[in-house]
């Protein structure tokens, strides 16, 4: 068969496997493909995977963003039958077998989409102009950047309402993400704002966490969403439960339940939707905006398409909306997705994949996390030492584990960080990178 790649043509008898998408989805099946007899090309917008569970330490400065990235093309560095290209899919087109790119057309014995997921505003557009996601690298970054410009201001400015506003904090979204994005808030404002920012007290910031639901972390068990809220309320943190915001235009936010808070600091952690390239006219798209899948990850309504990791939605009683969006799930559906396109290649029967939690963690701070193992559950200062070590371990390449170690190490003993740099001003009013003035 002839395959074509970024325009370049060549003859190959093996079947080839386009997956889209670095995540981690996608580096799994690539990586379990290694000794099958295919040809593999991984496509992905940037040339780096990113480790999205560090994602808001990057956005508080406890890490740099070399850390928790790493050149998918270092990984696969010794797996002959892999393949990069970093390209832009536009559209996805069935009845060739084939996708669109930037870079040119790419055709496809078996395509896997492993897109991830982009930040849900459930449509309200000044909601999406003003507040800051944190989905990615950049975005991260360019949170970091308006939380340090924002102190800045806070520092000189005249305007006591104002000054209000530049340290008024507020988290939208009580999941995972938003716990622990409030957590290293409120551990910035007790270990760093009075040492860094002299005139600026801790009773100054303040600390908001919204979230729609009745619990924060509704997907862990009862006891550790009530262990959670116990250290956030410690940290001072101000939760407000069973409301939703309405409305924010830059100064003003407004919640369903006739609070007003003045910020010009707010944080989207409230919902994911999937993200894929057009063109699969006949596919089943969930509400969330998620492909909707068989049991062995393929795309209802297409023999040769599959979808793995948060853009995917094997609906069954027991996930009637999924399975979970996490690095977990994403991964084990990589691995069993490998077995059965070798299954299918070899013309075997498949199997369906089985989800297997082996549990959840989240850290709100220093010393403090929650640990849900079964029915087992446990928090504080061991339950802390296991979400690092996890998160260490499941990080990419040596380099980058050993660089986030000594930057937790040097963080825990100074109660410090080096990495709160101002390296471009982020514009927050046109959502663009302002030159820095000489």
């Amino acid at each position: 068969m002839f395959t074509v790649s970024a325009g370049e043509q060549k003859q190959s008898t093996r079947p080839r496997i386009v997956i889209i998408g670095g995540g981690f989805g996608g580096l799994t099946l690539a990586q379990k493909l290694k000794d099958a007899p295919v040809d593999i090309l991984l496509i992905d917008k940037h040339n780096y995977h990113t480790f999205q569970p560090l994602l808001y330490q990057l956005a508080m400065g406890a890490i740099a963003a070399d850390s928790i990235a790493f050149p998918i093309r270092r990984i696969f560095t010794y797996q002959d039958n892999f393949s990069f290209n970093m390209a832009y899919v536009k559209k996805i087109n069935p009845e060739s077998n084939s996708i669109t790119t930037n870079i040119g057309d790419i055709n496809y014995d078996y395509l896997v989409i492993a897109t991830g997921s982009n930040t849900n505003f459930f449509g309200n557009e000044e909601i999406a102009h003003y507040a800051m996601p944190m989905k990615n690298v950049t975005e991260a970054l360019n949170l970091r950047c308006l939380v340090l410009q924002n102190l800045e201001k806070a520092v000189v400015t005249t305007d006591v309402e104002e000054k209000a506003a530049l340290m008024t904090f507020v988290v939208v979204g009580g999941g995972a993400t938003g716990v622990e994005l409030s957590g290293a808030l409120a551990e910035m404002r007790e270990l760093i704002l009075t040492k860094d920012y002299h005139g600026l007290s801790q009773q100054d910031m303040k600390v908001y966490l919204i979230e729609g639901k009745p619990e924060l972390l509704a997907a862990m068990s009862e006891k550790s969403s009530a262990n959670a809220r116990e250290f956030l309320l410690e940290m001072k943190v101000d939760i407000h439960n069973s409301v939703h915001v309405k409305s924010y235009n830059g100064l003003e936010l407004k919640i369903d339940d006739g609070t007003l808070i003045k910020t010009r600091n707010v944080f989207w952690a409230a919902g994911v939707v999937g993200e894929f390239p057009e063109g699969m006219a006949g596919a089943s798209v969930t509400r969330a905006k998620r492909l909707e899948t068989d049991d062995v990850n393929r795309l209802k309504g297409y023999e040769n398409i599959f979808a793995i990791g948060d853009v995917a939605a094997a609906i069954s009683d027991k996930f009637p909306n999924g399975h979970p969006g996490v690095a977990p799930a994403a991964i084990q559906q990589g691995k069993h997705l490998a077995k059965n396109l070798m299954r299918l290649i070899n013309g075997e029967p498949t199997e369906p994949f089985v989800y297997y939690d082996k549990g959840t963690l989240a850290t709100v701070g220093r010393n403090k996390a929650i640990v849900d193992l079964g029915n087992f559950h446990f928090k504080g200062f061991l339950a802390w030492l296991l979400w690092g070590f996890v998160h260490i371990m499941s990080l990419a390449g040596f380099s980058n584990k050993t660089t986030v170690f000594l930057n937790w190490a040097i963080n825990y003993f100074t109660k410090n960080s080096d990495n709160r740099l101002i390296i471009r001003n982020f514009n927050i009013e046109t959502r663009t990178i302002d030159p820095m003035e000489q």
